[in-house]
């Protein structure tokens, strides 16, 4: 079981429901050092004013996880939600996980025990959509595991290391530890272009990497903000996934409408 402290930070917006589901799964991890923290942009009363919220706010109190829920308004974009965030983490590590995922009980623990045998800048797992769990796409399953320590790895738009994407996409990688039979247990570290969704971060890398604070130099409406921190924490301290992954999307509609200025390719 995992010991280090781990600060899990969750931005929302007008998804009480989904919020709801994502926190119970938070209720039976197998690491317990954990501490909640909400940044929520809804409208109106926002999320603690849903019921289901609430009633998952009493449980995870119950089992000794109290939720800091905090309102965070007005919405400058999800740079600055997530800038606000970082600047709320006060635990070594800190894990980004979005308002609209499912995450096995034991996935914290894999996840820290891979940041801390890899002492790189962070370590996730990528999202299955199974919704496509019958659509097998071969040519978008190319693997590339790390055999030795994690590295730091300059990954770019455009590059080769980029197309690493594919895999993320649609239930690809979940498609792939099927057929190649990892169990939990053996859990693996492989290169990534980047991972959305639930990322573990340490907290002093994404930091040193800037963090971000790169919100000033975007639009409210932007996108990618996620992929330009990992990327600049991966060229300085490296990065991974894991597979088996454990953590599945809801595949809700997206909350960030306007995606012409992605971060990564206007700032990078």
């Amino acid at each position: 079981m995992s010991d280090e402290r781990i600060d899990v930070l969750i931005p929302t917006c007008n998804r009480a429901a989904a919020l709801a589901v994502t926190l119970t799964a938070l209720a039976s991890q197998t690491a317990r050092n954990l501490r909640i923290v909400v940044s929520d942009q809804s409208d109106g009363d926002g999320a603690a004013a849903s019921a289901e919220v609430r009633a998952v706010l009493r449980y995870l109190a119950a089992r000794g996880l109290p939720v800091d829920l905090r309102r965070h308004l007005p919405r400058r974009g999800m740079a600055e939600q997530r800038a606000f965030l970082l600047a709320q983490a006060a635990a070594p590590w800190c894990l980004f996980l979005d308002d609209d995922v499912i995450i096995e009980s034991d996935l914290i623990e894999r996840l820290a025990h891979t940041l801390r045998q890899q002492r790189c800048g962070f370590v996730g797992s990528a999202l299955h959509g199974l919704s496509h769990r019958h659509d097998c796409r071969p040519h978008q399953q190319a693997i590339e595991f790390w055999d030795g320590q994690v590295e730091p790895e300059l990954v770019a738009p455009g590059s080769r290391a980029w197309e690493r994407h594919h895999l993320h996409s649609a239930a690809n990688l979940f498609h792939v530890q099927a057929q190649l039979g990892i169990g939990r247990e053996a859990t693996r570290p492989y290169r990534v272009a980047w991972i959305g969704g639930c990322v573990l971060f340490d907290t002093a890398k994404l930091r040193a990497a800037g963090g971000f604070d790169f919100w000033t130099e975007l639009p409210p409406e932007h996108c990618g903000e996620d992929v330009l921190a990992q990327l600049r924490v991966m060229a300085r301290s490296g990065g991974c996934g894991i597979v088996p992954s454990g953590a599945y999307h809801m595949e809700l509609p997206t909350t960030v409408l306007s995606r012409r200025v992605d971060a990564p390719r206007v700032l990078l």
